[in-house]
């Protein structure tokens, strides 16, 4: 009997306990390394019914069957690339390329499918008539035969460029997306800094190159939030004594190493890196490389006759090799879960193998042991920050800046993403979202904060102004002012009179007055300004200019002042301005102050 470490037995459990009481589709989440196939295995042995594991590569497909054999039991294969098509046992380890188009095959009624490498799956939604993609069609077609059929997912990377989130929900009380998504949620994730404390895993080791890097700054991303491939290339062929140098210091450090993986940008970016390798040591695996020819590869570098393995984006899932300890990226991503995945091939234990050397050449900047926000970075010099909800008291991961002292002095959430959930007596569940904003849009008709991106209000369903009509009207009006405010300092009149002034990045200042003993003056201040105080995580109501000045260090500035000329005014030239609007949390044309075109 294999005996499982503590975290897989409560990855177990916790499936176990969630499938007795939900149907609800679900999520494992475990770093690269963890021995997801064991838990499959044992989930697997202890299932009744019919079970069918699923993945997308055949080396998976073998390596989760072979775990399973380990147990003493049997089970059937199912993949066109071990050229076996096996249905007879009650559990069938597959490809879901091979299932998908022979599901005539497939009638008996399974009770749970299992899916490794779960984040692959993408959601599509039939109200906007998205095709169902592979996975979803065999979900279809087995719930058919039996309408409660558990599904599982397992990943170590449960968020995705472009598409978000894999799951809603999660057993931390974290609501993770607002649209529907291939699972409903998360019940179970062990960090991967415990696998290394407890020695389950190789210690990364992170180090900056101390050579010249490729500068990936200017690239944009696509609607994926990746990098476009072409740029991309352009920008590593155009600079050949870049890569020749990066290769010369991986040559210099691997003298010390067992196996170094390679990840390039492109098949020509390969290619010139191979160039600067030794050929009897180095190998090359891209999408082209046909199955025979890449099996050979793996298997030679496996067994160490290979030094190098240089690849492009085609072994960062699905392959494991334990004696690898030297990552070398000389590819840009946006994506922490696809480094975290990159990073993961070389922290299993082997023999004589004490710690992995991580080197990323493409200046992407990312920790592995950081928790994935859920969203782009916003600028380099972001990191992830903890916020909590002055409503619910949830802990949010937002990214954001923070002063010499750790304090958060800016982030870049909306909104809470906590939420509480309750189960019934008939055992259906019911969960409410925290409704608490970090940024957002008041509804001019009733008030209510909405998401900056919205256009009719959640409440009253009146229209909200968009921000960027908003600007353009100001701006082609006669006699009307569009600051951008770069800061809003305060001075106190008296201790009800409250002087605030707006300052533009090019020395404008104009100013208005605040009198704390009539109401709406007040009421009008803390909706703009009390509301989004100390960046929203502390909102407060103020009675006074002294509570003001006490805590102005706190306050957020607008975005965008609108002001208008005092048509009173006798001298028309000399008019002051009179402060009409402001925009906070802007997202939009527009260039904000201090922000480069």
């Amino acid at each position: 009997m294999v005996q499982l470490r503590d975290y897989q037995q409560q990855a177990v459990d916790a499936t176990i306990n969630h499938f007795k009481q939900s149907n609800e589709s679900a999520v494992i989440v475990l770093p690269t390394g963890s021995g997801k196939s064991l838990v499959i295995a044992e989930l697997a042995r202890l299932a009744k019914g019919r079970i069918l594991v699923l993945t997308h590569v055949k080396e998976l497909v073998e390596q989760n069957h072979q775990k399973y054999q380990n147990y003493g039991l049997t089970a059937g294969l199912y993949s066109a690339g071990l050229k076996l098509k096996q249905t007879q046992h009650q559990v069938t380890f597959a490809s879901i390329q091979s299932v998908g188009p022979n599901l005539a095959e497939f009638t008996e009624a399974y009770s749970l499918v299992i899916v490794d490498e779960c984040h692959r799956i993408k959601y599509a939604n039939k109200d906007k008539n998205e095709s169902e993609t592979q996975y979803q069609v065999v979900f279809s077609h087995l719930k058919q035969q039996n309408p409660k059929l558990k599904i599982l997912g397992l990943t170590a990377t449960p968020y995705r460029m472009g598409m978000g989130w894999i799951y809603q929900y999660h057993y931390f009380g974290i609501k993770r997306s607002e649209h529907p998504t291939p699972f409903v949620k998360c019940i179970f994730e062990f960090p991967l800094s415990h696998l290394i404390k407890k020695g389950y895993l190789t210690p990364p080791i992170q180090i900056n190159a101390a050579v010249e890097e490729y500068d990936f700054s200017e690239l944009k991303t696509n609607n994926q939030g990746e990098f476009n491939f072409a740029e991309v290339n352009k920008i590593v062929l155009k600079h050949p004594r870049v890569t020749q140098g990066i290769c010369q210091h991986i040559l210099e450090l691997a003298k010390e190493r067992q196996g170094v993986m390679i990840f390039a940008a492109s098949v020509e970016h390969a290619q010139e890196i191979v160039s600067y390798l030794p050929k009897e040591q180095t190998a090359l695996v891209t999408g082209n490389t046909k199955l025979e020819e890449r099996d050979e590869i793996i298997n030679a570098f496996k067994a160490k006759q290979l030094k190098f393995l240089v690849n492009v984006s085609v072994l960062t899932t699905g392959f494991d090799a334990p004696h690898v300890d030297y990552i070398a990226l000389l590819r840009p991503t946006q994506s922490i879960g696809l480094f975290q995945q990159i990073v993961g091939r070389g922290l299993r234990l082997a023999p004589n193998k004490k710690d992995c050397l991580v080197i990323d050449y493409a200046g992407n900047g990312y920790d592995i042991f950081l928790p994935e926000v859920g969203e782009k970075k916003p600028n380099s010099d972001s990191q992830p920050v903890m916020v909590k909800c002055p409503l619910c008291d949830f802990a949010n991961t937002f990214w954001g800046k923070v002063d010499k002292d750790n304090n958060v002095i800016e982030h870049y959430g909306r909104r809470c993403w906590g939420y509480e959930e309750f189960e019934h007596d008939n055992g259906t569940v019911e969960r409410f979202d925290c409704q608490y904003r970090f940024k957002f849009k008041q509804c001019p008709h009733c008030n209510v904060e909405n998401d900056i991106a919205a256009r009719k209000c959640h409440s009253c369903g009146g229209a909200i102004i968009d921000p960027d009509e908003q600007l353009r009207e100001a701006l082609n009006l006669k006699g009307a002012l569009v600051m951008r405010c770069s800061g809003v300092t305060f001075e106190a009149l008296s201790t009800s009179k409250l002087k605030i002034s707006y300052h533009d990045e090019d020395g404008l200042t104009i100013s208005e007055s605040v009198e704390f003993i009539h109401k709406k003056r007040a009421q009008h201040f803390n909706q703009h300004f009390g509301s989004r105080f100390n960046n929203a995580q502390t909102p407060r109501q103020f009675s006074s200019a002294d509570e003001v000045i006490k805590s102005q260090d706190l306050f957020v500035a607008p975005d965008f002042v609108i002001a208008y000329k005092d048509k009173k005014a006798k001298n028309k030239e000399k008019a002051p301005w009179l402060v009409k609007d402001y925009i906070f949390d802007y997202e939009g044309k527009f260039r904000k102050a201090n922000q480069l075109y």
